[in-house]
C-alpha cells in the first residue's frame, strides 16, 4: 500500500476527521501523539472494525449517521485480513497463527499438501454422517471424545473402530440421533440415581423376557444380531437364490423363504417382548420423568421409536461408541477412503515432523526475542511441537518461573496460575508475546499488513518499553508492512520517533477542534528551547523561555539570577520594574550569549509584554495553539491571579514573608480572609491546579501542557484577568 486515505464522521466520538498517510514517498511508519480524549481509541476502533469486517458507529449518538471510508491509493477499501490492530492490552488474546511459525516454508508446503488430501476426505465423511447425528457442529470432536477422550484426536478415533465398521455391525442404531441423547441436561437425568434405578428395573424385566424367547437368546443372539443377519442375507441375495432358513418363534419351528418373512418374524418377536405388561410398566416409570423440558421430550420420542435402545442407557459410554459405529457403517465408503489416506500419509508426515523438530524455526526466534529482551520473572518454551504439526493442535506455551533467590528456572507453571502472580506490567508483557507471534507469522507469510499500534507500551517499565521500541524498529523495515503508532504518552511518542528516525512529516499530533480532529506535524521533538533560542526576538518564544532560563541559572548555581527571573513568574516587589532590557542582560549572561541577542523596547516592563501577548492569544479560537503560547497564557494567568490576591489581602508583611509556594500561600490566605468571595475562590483554585507544572517547565518533560486544551487556558486567563484591577 502506497497511500492511505481516512475519512471518518460520527465514528466512536470523532465528529469528523480527514487524513492522508503517504507511505510511498514518506516511509512506512507514522506516529500520532493524541492527548487523552482526542481521538486515539476512536481511531483504533474504526480500524478494528475494518479488521473484523464490522460496521462502525457512534456509541454516544447512535442515531447519527456514521461515515467510515478507509481506502488505498486506488480508492479500494482495505481488506480485513490486511489490517491488524495491536490493542493496549487484551488478557484473553492468543494469536491463531502461532503454528505457522513451527516449520519452515518448504516443510510446511509439503506437510499441507499431504494433510489437505486427508482433510478433504475427512470432510466428506463428516458431511455424510452428520445428518444421522442431529448435531449442527462438533461432529469430529464428539466422535474423537467417544473413543479417545480427546476432542482433537479424530484420526486415531477412526483407527480404533476400523474393525467394527468393517464388520458392518450396529447399523440398526443409525436411526437414533446422537443429539437426542447426548447433551448435558439429558445426561444429568440419565446418570441420576432415581432414573438409573428405573433403567435397571427395565433391563431386568427385558432380560427375563429375552430368556423366555425361543427366537432370541440373551448374550448370544439378540434383536441386534437378528437385524444384522437379516440384512446380510438380503443384501447378499440369499433368498433370491432360492434358499430358505428355519427359525423357531414362540416355540414353533417354521421355514422362511423371503426377506419380508424373516423381517416379519423378527418384528413379531420384538413386539411380543415390548408389549409385555411388566415391561410396559417399567417403561411408564421411566416415561414419567421425560416430560420436564424440550430436551427430555426429544429423548422420549427417540425411546418410543427405538425401545430397544432403553437398555443401552445403562452404559452411556458404550452407547456413545455404538452410535458412532452405526453412523460410520452407513458411510463405509467414505470411512475407508479416510482411513486409507491417513494410513498412507502417516509415514511421510512422521518424517516431516521429525525433520521439523530438528530445525530452528521462527517460533524459536520469537521465544528468543521475548526471553532475551523482556524483563519478566519467567522463561517461555513450547511443549507440544509434534502435536502442533501432526495433529494441528494449538501450540502449548510452557512457562518456567524464575526464583531470584534460588536462581532456578525449572519450575513449570500453568498460564492461568502465572497470571495470578504477575503484576499488571508483567501480564502485559505476556500479551506482547502473542503479538510477537502474530507479527512474525505475518512476516513469515509475507502477508501485507497495516498495523495500528495503540499504546502498546502503556504501563511498561522503561526496560520493557525500550524492548518494544526496538522491536517496532525491526518490524518497520519490512516492505510488506505499514504502521501507524498511536499513543497518549508524549515521551513514548518522541522516543519511538527518534529510534525509528522518522522525519517530521511522520510525527503527527492530534488536535480536536469544535467540529473535527486534525493531524498536524509535531513542532518539537526533543527540547523546544533549541528552537526558541533561535527566535528569542519573537515575544511568545522569549516569554516561554523565561522558566527554562531560570532553571538553567538555578542548575548552574547562579541563585541571584534565578531569584531575579522568579520576579517574572510571581508578583514580587520588583516585578513591575523588570524591563525587557533587564531580561536581555540576564539571558545573555546565563546563555553566555556574545551580544547577538538584541530585544526591542528595552525600557518596557516585561509584565506588560506578557499581558499584551496573553490578550492577543486569549482572543484566538484556534485549537492548535503551540507550546510557547500555552506557557505565555499560564504565566499570565498566575501573575493576574497573584496581583488580584495581593491587592485584596492588602498585607505587605505577609506577602514579603512568603518563602515558597507563593500562589498556594496567597490562595489559602485569600480563602481565610474572604471566604465569602466564592466565585473568585473557584477561579483561584483552578489557577493553583493548572499553572504550576506549566510554568516550572524543564527541557525534559513538557507533556502535561501539551495535553492541556488551549481554549481551557484562554478561558481561565480571561477569568483571572477579570479578577484583577485595571492598571
Amino acid at each position: 500500500m502506497e497511500r492511505l486515505t481516512v475519512n471518518l464522521e460520527h465514528c466512536y466520538g470523532i465528529k469528523k476527521m480527514e487524513a492522508e498517510f503517504d507511505f510511498a514517498s514518506r516511509g512506512d511508519v507514522f506516529t500520532i501523539y493524541a492527548p487523552n480524549g482526542v481521538m486515539k481509541t476512536s481511531f483504533a476502533n474504526a480500524f478494528r472494525d475494518v479488521s473484523l469486517g464490522s460496521d462502525s458507529r457512534d456509541r454516544i449518538w447512535p442515531e447519527r449517521v456514521t461515515t467510515r471510508s478507509i481506502v488505498d491509493e486506488n480508492g479500494s477499501e482495505l481488506i480485513s485480513e490486511t489490517v491488524f490492530v495491536v490493542e493496549p492490552y487484551r488478557e484473553d488474546y492468543h494469536s491463531d497463527r502461532m503454528s505457522k511459525l513451527l516449520v519452515n516454508d518448504g516443510l510446511c508446503r509439503k506437510y499441507d499438501a499431504i494433510r489437505k488430501g486427508i482433510d478433504e476426505k475427512a470432510a466428506a465423511l463428516v458431511k455424510e454422517i452428520q445428518p444421522f447425528t442431529g448435531l449442527r457442529s462438533g461432529v469430529t470432536e464428539e466422535l474423537s471424545r467417544a473413543f479417545t477422550h480427546d476432542p482433537n484426536d479424530f484420526f486415531r478415533a477412526l483407527g480404533r473402530v476400523k474393525e467394527e465398521v468393517a464388520a458392518d455391525g450396529e447399523s440398526h442404531l443409525a436411526g437414533v440421533r446422537y443429539a437426542d441423547i447426548f447433551n448435558p441436561k439429558i445426561e444429568s437425568l440419565i446418570t441420576g440415581p432415581e432414573f438409573s434405578k428405573r433403567i435397571q428395573d427395565y433391563i431386568t424385566q427385558f432380560n427375563e423376557l429375552l430368556s423366555t424367547s425361543t427366537f432370541f437368546k440373551t448374550g448370544v443372539f439378540t434383536h441386534n444380531n437378528a437385524a444384522v443377519v437379516a440384512k446380510n442375507l438380503s443384501s447378499n441375495g440369499f433368498f433370491e437364490a432360492g434358499h430358505s432358513v428355519k427359525i423357531t418363534v414362540t416355540g414353533e419351528s417354521k421355514e422362511v423363504a423371503t426377506a419380508d418373512e424373516l423381517d416379519s418374524a423378527i418384528q413379531s418377536e420384538k413386539d411380543r417382548i415390548l408389549t409385555d405388561k411388566k415391561l410396559s410398566a417399567a417403561w411408564e416409570a421411566i416415561d414419567k420423568q421425560l416430560n420436564k423440558n424440550v430436551d427430555l421430550r426429544k429423548l422420549r420420542s427417540c425411546l418410543v421409536e427405538n425401545q430397544f435402545v432403553i437398555p443401552e442407557l445403562a452404559n452411556l459410554d458404550r452407547l456413545r461408541q455404538k452410535l458412532w459405529v452405526a453412523y460410520l457403517t452407513q458411510a463405509k465408503e467414505q470411512f475407508d477412503e479416510v482411513t486409507k489416506a491417513y494410513a498412507g500419509g502417516q509415514s511421510e508426515l512422521a518424517e516431516i515432523v521429525e525433520e521439523a523438530k530438528n530445525q530452528r524455526t521462527r517460533w524459536a526466534e520469537v521465544i528468543e526475542i521475548f526471553n532475551d529482551r523482556f524483563s519478566v520473572p519467567f522463561h517461555v518454551g513450547m511443549v507440544n511441537q509434534e502435536d502442533v504439526i501432526l495433529r494441528q493442535d494449538a501450540p502449548n506455551v510452557s512457562f518456567e518461573f524464575i526464583d531470584d533467590d534460588e536462581g532456578v528456572v525449572d519450575k513449570a507453571i500453568d498460564e492461568s496460575v502465572l497470571k495470578e502472580v504477575l503484576s499488571n506490567g508483567e501480564k502485559r508483557a505476556l500479551y506482547i508475546l502473542n503479538i510477537l507471534f502474530e507479527i512474525e507469522a505475518r512476516r513469515a507469510e509475507q502477508h501485507p499488513t497495516l498495523f495500528i499500534v495503540d499504546d502498546i507500551a502503556d504501563s511498561f517499565d522503561y526496560k520493557n518499553k525500550y524492548a518494544i521500541i526496538e522491536y517496532l524498529k525491526e518490524v518497520s523495515g519490512d516492505q510488506k508492512f505499514q504502521m501507524i503508532i498511536l499513543t497518549h504518552n508524549f515521551d513514548f511518542h518522541r522516543t519511538v520517533s527518534s529510534r525509528l528516525q522518522l522525519e517530521r512529516s511522520h510525527r503527527l499530533v492530534a488536535v480536536r477542534t469544535n467540529d473535527r480532529v486534525l493531524l498536524e506535524e509535531e513542532k518539537y521533538q526533543w527540547s523546544p528551547f533549541a528552537h526558541w533560542r533561535k527566535n528569542l526576538d519573537k515575544w511568545p518564544m522569549l516569554i516561554a523561555s523565561i522558566p527554562l532560563v531560570r532553571n538553567l541559572a538555578e542548575f548552574g548555581g547562579d541563585d541571584d539570577a534565578a531569584e531575579r527571573l522568579t520576579s517574572l513568574l510571581h508578583i514580587k516587589s520588583d516585578t513591575t520594574r523588570f524591563t525587557v532590557g533587564h531580561l536581555q542582560t540576564e539571558i545573555q549572561g546565563i546563555l553566555r550569549d556574545q551580544g547577538t541577542l538584541t530585544l526591542s523596547n528595552p525600557e518596557r516592563p516585561v509584565k506588560d509584554v506578557i499581558y499584551e501577548v496573553a490578550e492577543e492569544l486569549s482572543a484566538s479560537n484556534s485549537e492548535s495553539a503551540v507550546l510557547e503560547e500555552k506557557i505565555v497564557l499560564s504565566i499570565a494567568i498566575r501573575l493576574k491571579a497573584e496581583e488580584h490576591m495581593i491587592i485584596v489581602i492588602d498585607d505587605d508583611e505577609f506577602v514579603q514573608g512568603i518563602q515558597k509556594n507563593q500562589t498556594a500561600e496567597l490562595v489559602d490566605r485569600f480563602k481565610k480572609d474572604h471566604g465569602d468571595r466564592t466565585d473568585s475562590i473557584v477561579v483561584l483554585e483552578q489557577v493553583t491546579l493548572m499553572t504550576p507544572e506549566n510554568i516550572h517547565l524543564n527541557s525534559f518533560m513538557f507533556e502535561p501542557i501539551l495535553d492541556l486544551s488551549p481554549q481551557h487556558l484562554r478561558t481561565l486567563y480571561r477569568k483571572a484577568r477579570d479578577l484583577a484591577p485595571a492598571n
